[in-house]
């Protein structure tokens, strides 16, 4: 049940970032570009939620905290590419 709402949370999420993404830099917002950056950075959640429930019911206990790791660099990844779109800085469209 866990691994069907991460899965489903990932894929809604993932929709909502492709649809900001371009709706922003078609309309010219940084805002909703960031904004989709933070929808993408939420599906990338989602997905490490069912990975690290898989590796722990493996057996696997150290990878939850080396998936929370990455998600958190992942996370601040998205978080400077956003400032930078929001600052102006972004890629070019």
């Amino acid at each position: 049940m866990l691994a069907a709402a991460g899965l489903i949370g990932y894929l809604g999420n993932l929709i909502a970032a492709r649809i900001r993404t371009r709706a922003g830099h078609r309309l010219d917002s940084p805002a909703l570009v960031a904004d989709g950056n933070h929808a993408r950075a939420d599906a990338y959640v989602s997905l490490a939620v069912v990975a690290s429930a898989a590796a722990v019911a493996a057996g696997a206990a150290v990878a939850d905290p080396l998936i929370a790791i990455a998600i958190t660099v992942v996370i601040l990844r998205i978080t400077w590419q956003s400032w930078r779109t929001v600052r102006g800085h972004g890629p070019a469209h």
